[in-house]
């Protein structure tokens, strides 16, 4: 006999303590993105959240394995969109590393000031797009202004506004344009200028301060257990910053310049502290570099490769301190033009796994907010 399974649905007084599945996604406006949550409720108060992902996968991994070493920035710029620059960095250093190439100095300090305009540019967007998300629609406007302002030098370098593909095997595709250094520098005295604009508007603002101080607490433990990098986990005091523990580029003569920002609340009103106060010292990290570039003797920018570009049998791990937190490149190759497997770790994919811990006991009201607060890029997640 086949067996047989009730439901019973319970009215009256019985429904207040029935549990509701609702899907939040994957095209909802709550979300950043295709990403979908499947949420357990309790009234209004979530029980368990499982954040669904894959839907924007594009195989990228397995595409590294059929493409070159040159051709595989194209495809390394794109999973974090908003991060393009940082994550051809990785890339490049990885194979460099393999080769034992050493890289023109000019190259090192222009990839370190380019890193962190990307840093600001790539910050400004969750400064605008946050508070947006819980009702004030007048910061998007600035971010986006002061977007514009440091996408134009950008664009003015690498000839994109987003995928710069700037980045090369052994240096930089070109060396800067004349007169750029003084337009750059206009453009950062600029931007700082108006960045108290943020403080006034936003971290001034009750109501904002009210939606997001002591929601969403992400404890040291549960962030150091997913893996959460960057801004979010240093917001819960995770002190970790690669730029300063383990340097790579220019850092390690930066050291006086950087200032890694942590936060011992870890709720979402941190994370956004964190994420401003990250975006003041990258805008004096690029100051810095443009100093030093001043000073700097003309010189070549890239290494001379073959025209069919190998790297050597064996395997080599680099990772970058990129805006939204820790992303790595495990290269393994058996010594052809193409790697033989090419792993990413990113920042995002294990940032809003957390989601698993934040969300459980807070309300319903509350989630768009902490949702927001991870500061995440869905291509990152599905890579």
């Amino acid at each position: 006999m086949t067996p047989t399974t009730e439901t019973m649905v319970g009215i009256g007084g019985a429904a207040e303590s029935t549990d509701m599945v609702l899907n939040i996604g994957p095209q909802h406006p709550s979300t950043h993105g295709v990403l979908r949550l499947k949420l357990v409720l309790d009234g209004e108060r979530i029980q368990r959240a499982e954040p669904v992902i894959g839907y924007m996968h594009r195989g990228a991994e397995k595409l590294f394995e059929a493409r070159d070493y040159r051709q595989i920035i194209m495809l390394a710029n794109r999973h974090d969109w908003l991060s393009a620059f940082s994550n051809e960095l990785g890339v490049v250093l990885a194979v460099e590393r393999m080769l034992g190439m050493e890289v023109p100095v000019r190259a090192v300090w222009t990839r370190t000031l380019l890193a962190e305009l990307n840093r600001v540019l790539n910050h400004l967007m969750f400064l605008g797009s946050y508070p947006l998300e819980l009702g004030g629609i007048t910061p998007v406007f600035y971010a986006f202004r002061e977007r514009e302002v440091l996408q134009n030098v950008m664009e003015e370098v690498s000839g994109g506004r987003m995928h710069y593909m700037f980045n090369r095997v052994g240096g930089l595709k070109e060396d800067l344009p004349a007169g750029w250094a003084s337009r750059a520098r206009a453009a950062v005295a600029g931007v700082r200028s108006r960045m108290d604009r943020f403080d006034d508007l936003v971290l001034g603002n009750e109501i904002f301060r009210g939606r997001t101080r002591g929601v969403g607490t992400l404890a040291p433990d549960t962030a150091q257990a997913y893996g959460v990098s960057g801004p979010i986990a240093r917001a819960s005091g995770v002190d970790l910053d690669l730029r300063r523990d383990e340097p790579y580029l220019a850092y390690g003569d930066l050291q006086d310049v950087l200032r890694v920002v942590t936060r011992t609340e870890g709720d979402c009103l941190a994370r956004f502290e964190c994420l401003l106060d990250q975006t003041h010292n990258a805008l004096d990290l690029a100051d810095a570099c443009l100093d030093r570039l001043a000073d700097l003797p003309p010189g070549p920018v890239n290494q001379r490769l073959p025209k069919v570009l190998k790297a050597p049998e064996g395997h080599t791990y680099a990772w970058t301190e990129n805006p939204l937190g820790i992303n790595g490149y495990y290269l393994v190759s058996k010594g052809e033009k193409t790697p033989y497997r090419l792993k990413l770790r990113s920042a995002s994919y294990n940032n809003i796994q957390a989601l698993t811990e934040l969300l459980p006991g807070t309300l319903v009201a509350d989630m768009v907010a902490i949702l927001g607060s991870m500061f995440f890029v869905v291509g990152d997640i599905d890579k």
